[in-house]
């Protein structure tokens, strides 16, 4: 229920009809007194799109309408409110009544006893990133929305408001569109009618609450769509690529592979009958998203990345990035707080248990591919080398728990990528010990698993007594972890771990890439000068270092594109996918003086710490480690 941020990088500067639609028989279904919502993305007037939301009669004097502050997820404040133009109020009679702006996201209607509907004028996000905002910061762009000629991408969050008192009424969506429009969606679609002249086609979808109106995105438009099936699970992967420069059935074979293998690490767990992944490929231009990575729903993912990513560079960031939402449906699907299961998008509260949401998550994607063979154990000890050294550089012994409750406030806000690092690294240590308590017959997979079963999708556990829980059903030495490490503000040895399995580290040459040294950045922000700069670390990495860079040096330009705060996260994209014998022009500021580096790529090393298995070990530790990796 979390964003992802493509790479340690990005994070640093996150400055005809044909369709694919959950189908069901309208007499099939029973829709009572339902809200009826219409979109209209054939009556798109400069990049606005018109919604009607007719809530149906109310018997008292005033009633309050809102678009979402927070959406699940985001772990941070998206006022979709701000993009709404022109709302207004009619009667029955096709008179307006008079409605007062409460804040940024709420409206107030008082003669709510002659409301027949509410209709405004829905500007996207896409566009509004380049401008830094109305008002402020952006969505992140997953979580965001786009109109355009040629794709929408219809994060419902974005269009759909809820009445206070109407959240968990059920939900009669109609999105009118260009008949030759592609459309996935995972809602239930339950009716479809074309116009007369066959210009356009209204599609009718069905949700039980508004909590399904935001967790179930639509891609409509110049859509490459592509299915295949993993277990009993349908995978929908609908694909924009404004440029065609990649397509669904290439991006199909490298998921279908990883996907897989996930379900076969997962093995009994199968909480989802159909699961969509839409992936928008960013041109790189003026009005193309800018926040790279995804956002999970219960049974879907948004995905932004560039379009520029050759082949491979775009399916290994699919693979980390796919895989982490999809382990999703384990939790928070299946296992879930009672914040989570009874959302507030005006003002949310959040669970304590980021470790257990996003952590746990993010190890099972780290590790399934060891445990499965897709990577090689050397592969796997770097990433959670490079996991390390990412949480070193984060605050260490602040509380994980306290962290995750006010991850909206500062001095936490900022320490929320650690969720995707340290909270991975809390997942494994869990992992070893549960291992090494069982004779290496139970782990952290297990714990979900029977976590699943007790709860499910329907109930949620009591967020105090999580902890206690999970000792009840592990062991003490579980309990003693949690309470001292992700509770208390201990920081973890994890040489222990380490050598539990058998495991030690020894100082060697590593590869790295041109932005970072073993996961660790050499550049970062100057907020005062609006520029980036290299570090004092920007000395051991081998390339720049050999090519005269200095620490403190500005980029001011690479390979022609000047670096500014609109275009920093895309070009510093490119760095990242840079690889060795391409001929690159970098441009630096040295205090007043231009530097330039044209060159030839080379391999670039670092000295980092690495992995290694222990000559030494003992049959037991080889053992708990060959049950950790590939039990």
């Amino acid at each position: 229920m979390n964003k992802i941020i493509l790479t340690t990088a990005i994070a640093a500067f996150l400055l005809t009809s044909c369709s694919s639609v959950k189908k069901t028989a309208t007499n099939d279904l029973a829709i009572d007194n339902p809200i009826v919502t219409t979109l209209d993305l054939t009556k798109v007037t400069n990049d606005k799109v018109p919604v009607t939301i007719n809530p149906g009669r109310f018997s008292t004097d005033k009633v309050v309408y809102r678009l979402p502050r927070v959406v699940q997820g985001t772990y941070s404040v998206s006022d979709f409110g701000k993009y709404i133009d022109d709302f207004k109020a009619y009667d029955y009679d096709g008179n307006e009544i008079e409605v007062k702006k409460i804040d940024t996201n709420t409206w107030e209607i008082n003669e709510a006893k002659k409301l027949d509907k509410v209709a405004y004028l829905v500007n996207d996000t896409f566009d509004m990133e380049v401008k830094g905002g109305i008002g402020g910061e952006t969505p992140f762009s997953p979580a965001g929305t786009n109109i355009e000629s040629t794709n929408y991408v219809l994060n419902l969050h974005g269009f759909v408001g809820y009445f206070d008192s109407l959240k968990n009424n059920q939900y009669k969506l109609d999105v009118v569109s260009p008949s030759k429009f592609k459309r996935t969606s995972a809602l239930q679609e339950v009716n479809t009618k074309t116009s007369e002249d066959g210009s356009t086609l209204t599609s009718t979808y069905f949700a039980p609450r508004y909590f399904d109106i935001t967790d179930n995105p639509m891609f409509y438009g110049e859509l490459d769509v592509q299915e295949f099936k993993v277990g009993d699970i349908k995978i929908v992967l609908s694909v924009y690529s404004p440029n065609k420069k990649h397509s669904a059935e290439k991006i199909k074979a490298v998921m279908e592979k990883m996907m897989q293998a996930q379900k076969a690490y997962l093995g009994s767990i199968n909480s989802t009958a159909r699961y969509d992944i839409y992936l928008y490929l960013s041109d790189g231009t003026e009005k193309a998203p800018k926040g790279f990575g995804a956002l999970e729903h219960h049974t879907s993912t948004v995905v932004v990345l560039p379009e520029a990513m050759p082949d491979q560079a775009l399916a290994k960031s699919m693979i980390d990035v796919v895989s982490h939402e999809f382990f999703h449906i384990v939790t928070p699907l299946s296992v879930h707080s009672e914040d989570v299961h009874y959302f507030d998008y005006n003002q949310p509260t959040f669970s304590k248990h980021l470790w257990m949401y996003e952590g746990i998550t993010e190890y099972f994607a780290t590790l399934f591919q060891v445990n499965q063979g897709l990577v090689s154990e050397d592969e796997f000890y770097q990433k959670i080398m490079g996991k390390i050294k990412t949480a070193s550089s984060m605050n260490d012994t602040m509380s994980f728990t306290k962290m995750s409750e006010n991850v909206l406030d500062e001095p936490y806000a900022s320490q929320y990528y650690n969720v995707y690092q340290k909270g991975a690294l809390i997942g494994m240590c869990i992992d070893i010990l549960m291992r090494e308590e069982s004779n290496g017959n139970r782990g952290v997979l297990s714990l979900m698993k029977e976590l699943s079963l007790k709860y499910g999708k329907n109930k949620p556990f009591e967020d105090d007594k999580l902890i206690e829980e999970i000792t009840a059903m592990t062991y003490p030495s579980i309990g003693a972890f949690l309470n001292t490490h992700v509770v208390g503000n201990t920081p973890i040895n994890y040489n222990e771990f380490f050598a539990k399995a058998g495991l030690t580290l020894e100082e060697s040459k590593v590869k790295t890439n041109y932005i970072q040294n073993n996961g660790a950045m050499i550049v970062k922000a100057d907020k005062a000068t609006e520029t980036v700069r290299f570090t004092d670390a920007v000395k051991a990495n081998s390339f720049w270092a050999e090519n005269g860079a200095q620490p403190n040096d500005a980029i001011k330009e690479v390979d022609g594109v000047a670096v500014t705060k609109e275009t920093a996260n895309q070009v510093f994209t490119n760095m990242y996918m840079w690889q060795p014998g391409k001929e690159v022009e970098v441009k630096l500021d040295r205090d007043g003086k231009e530097v330039v580096i044209k060159t030839t790529l080379t391999q670039s090393y670092t000295t980092g710490t690495s992995l290694k298995e222990n000559p030494n070990a003992t049959q037991q530790q080889n053992e708990l480690r060959k049950a950790w990796l590939k039990g």
